[in-house]
């Protein structure tokens, strides 16, 4: 016991003399020495990775028959709801378009830029079956395929910009879209004005998927897109990371940041001013990780963006009020985009909902941790 409690305490001596300071988004720093600390000895002695696990008191788990690990989240879930194929689904962002409702049950939220220095939203969704109203949807753009895809995802929109036409009609990508299917899979409420009013539910996504018979369990290859915490018991900490208490992405017109609440360890989501709240709760949504992926970009000549969704580049990692740098790497087109911290080790979030930022590079300086 000595000799386990000698080597516990060395471990915790060397990840707290390893302190970086991180700079902006894509800005090398001080490599951080982030130690993974876990219950026994045998793994104490074997600590390589980059993040801490903070010790929880001891649980009785409860039993995981019949149930799997998210891939969205690392909950333990139903196997019925974690084996099946999740559903992306585009979600207005625009003032007039909030609150969405559904999203607080997305798994998976991505944020990325659009034309005006407007954001979309993607919720990535694998538990929808009590949800009735998802949206409002709007229309597609070319990088949310590719995003959605790396999940296995059945990518749902109502209409599209003229470059993603093709790759929509191709047989690697199966979409669910509004101008095919509304009045059938989607309806229109009265309450907003078009386009801002078109919104789908369980019974329409199960409607689409039987009409053009999409397989719903994930494909037998797919490589899970996030790593979580083994035990859901332990929260990971970012040793040596910046404070990230206050999380400004740095986006235009919505102007969002995420404020941490240390009591829950969540990320609340703040945008427009205001609470961001879904409408068929009126909760403020929260995540416990938010990735920040800093992306090459250029300007189709119309006004619309094509964001690089292959290659490399930088970005951040922040949960329970921590920040560090990371880089991200994707070879290739229908690949995953895996993320590592700054010593090559593949980032392992904590269980629960994440958000993506997808940041210009341009725009690095924009982004505020405080």
């Amino acid at each position: 016991m000595k000799k386990y409690t000698a080597i516990f305490f060395t471990a915790i001596f060397f990840a707290a003399a390893s302190v970086m300071s991180i700079g902006g988004c894509g800005k090398q720093g001080t490599k951080p020495v982030i130690e993974e600390i876990t219950t026994t000895a045998k793994q104490t002695e074997e600590m390589t990775t980059t993040q801490e696990l903070q010790t929880e008191p001891p649980t009785t788990e409860e039993s995981h028959e019949g149930k799997v690990r998210s891939r969205l989240t690392g909950e333990w879930v139903d196997e019925k709801i974690g084996n099946r194929r999740p559903v992306a689904v585009m979600l207005n962002n625009i003032i007039d378009a909030v609150p969405q409702s559904g999203i607080e049950q997305a798994g998976v939220v991505y944020e990325a830029p659009v034309e005006g220095g407007l954001t979309r939203l993607m919720g990535i969704f694998e538990d929808y079956d009590n949800l009735d109203k998802i949206g409002s949807v709007r229309s597609c753009r070319l990088y949310y395929i590719y995003f959605a895809r790396e999940f296995d995802a059945i990518y749902t929109h109502f209409g599209q910009a003229i470059y993603a036409e093709s790759l929509l009609a191709s047989s690697d990508v199966h979409n669910l879209n509004g101008l095919m299917l509304d009045g059938d899979c989607f309806y229109r409420t009265k309450d907003r004005v078009a386009p801002h009013n078109a919104y789908i539910g369980a019974e329409g996504i199960a409607k689409g998927i039987a009409k053009f018979k999409y397989r719903t369990d994930y494909e037998p290859n797919f490589e899970r897109h996030y790593q979580f915490n083994e035990n859901t018991d332990q929260e990971i900490d970012l040793a040596g990371g910046q404070k990230a208490e206050k999380v400004t992405p740095g986006y235009a017109i919505n102007k969002p940041w995420f404020e941490y609440n240390p009591e829950d360890k969540q990320y609340y989501r703040f945008q427009y001013g205001d609470k961001q709240i879904d409408e068929l709760t009126g909760e403020q949504l929260a995540y416990k990780n938010i990735i920040m992926q800093c992306v090459d970009y250029y300007d189709y000549g119309d006004g619309y963006l094509y964001i690089t969704t292959t290659g490399s580049g930088t970005g951040k990692f922040i949960t329970n009020g921590k920040a560090i740098d990371i880089t991200w790497k994707k070879d290739k087109e229908f690949g995953v985009t895996r993320y590592y911290d700054l010593q090559g080790n593949e980032i392992t979030l904590n269980t629960g909902k994440t958000w993506v930022c997808i940041i210009q590079d341009n725009r690095e300086d924009k982004i505020v941790l405080e």
